[in-house]
């Protein structure tokens, strides 16, 4: 798309980065005092970016979609904000993020930018946070499938801790009734964090249809150790509904996955490490792990041990 002073086009990286990092460093180390180990995150070679040039060829604005569906890095220089940069640099990789059938981009937006991303059709959520000492949100929006196909989003790789806490508490937000949830302890260090209880209750008071099911291969140990999760259980069994597997295939099974009712998951391989795929809405691969949750909780048995706690 042109403009009569600007243009904007995509960028890649190995070729583009002199014009990229010139911009950015314009704007986010220099302007904004972003440190500069925080601004180079290793992440530009996996992404797609966009840039914006003047009339002479000069790099004036940027922006990038992460592998996560993430759009982030937006900087316009200084005497070219009010021109629009922004609005095409954004509308690009909004573009982008459709035409590969996502169902939706989230980013993070600057508190003083809100209006700018609102008006552009993203919905801010959850509190404010500081990142590289400037106050934050979270925003979403929403894309339209292409005609005739089903939405996808990127699948995300999670290698540590925080970032798979960081996309299980996306995919409770996303979830609005009906969670599905397999583990083998109720998972310390995940499901026993205070903000992802808080997640939970409110999807579970949620009102008429909401619904956690929650199959747990070993209630004694949950028991045994105790668990934020098991007074919340406990005062609402009709919301939050467990069972235990009975099949030995079922027990033995090592992974640990969640479902919500946007066909978004986020599946661990060996349920005690940290490591996890996730993705905001992949339809074949939830419609695998549904059919697999489905057919282990038809045959599983209510978690009695739970009932005796005296909660």
């Amino acid at each position: 798309m042109n403009h009569p002073s600007f243009c904007i086009a995509t960028a890649i990286w190995s070729e583009d980065h002199d014009a990229l990092r010139a911009v950015r460093s314009a704007v986010f180390i220099d302007e904004q005092s972003v440190p500069k180990s925080e601004e180079w995150d290793g992440l530009d070679p996996h992404c797609e970016h966009v840039l914006a040039r003047d009339e002479h060829g000069n790099p004036i604005g940027c922006g990038r979609l992460s592998p996560d569906g993430r759009i982030g890095r937006m900087a316009v220089l200084a005497t070219w904000r009010g021109h629009a940069v922004g609005k095409a640099l954004l509308a690009h990789l909004v573009n982008r993020a459709r035409q590969q059938n996502w169902c939706a981009v989230v980013l993070g937006s600057q508190t003083h930018a809100l209006g700018f991303y609102t008006h552009a059709g993203f919905i801010a959520y959850g509190d404010t946070y500081i990142d590289a000492g400037i106050p934050h949100r979270m925003m979403r929006r929403t894309l339209e499938p292409v005609t005739g196909q089903q939405s996808v989003a990127p699948l995300q790789q999670c290698q540590t801790r925080h970032d798979t806490l960081a996309a299980l508490a996306r995919r409770l937000e996303e979830c609005q009734h009906r969670l599905s949830v397999f583990t083998r302890d109720l998972d310390p260090g995940f499901l026993d964090t205070s903000s992802i209880v808080l997640q939970l209750r409110q999807i579970a008071l949620g009102g008429r249809g909401a619904e956690v099911r929650m199959l747990i291969q070993d209630p004694e140990s949950v028991q045994r150790h105790g668990h934020p999760l098991l007074e919340l259980i406990q005062r609402l069994p009709t919301a939050m509904r467990v069972r235990v597997p009975v099949e030995k295939e079922d027990l033995a099974n090592p992974a640990a996955f969640l479902l919500n009712d946007h066909q978004g998951f986020l599946w661990r391989q060996r349920g005690y490490r940290f490591e996890a795929q996730t993705s905001a809405s992949a339809p074949q691969r939830h419609a695998e792990l549904s059919s697999y949750f489905d057919q282990v909780w038809e045959h599983a048995v209510p978690a009695v041990q739970f009932r005796a706690l005296g909660l």
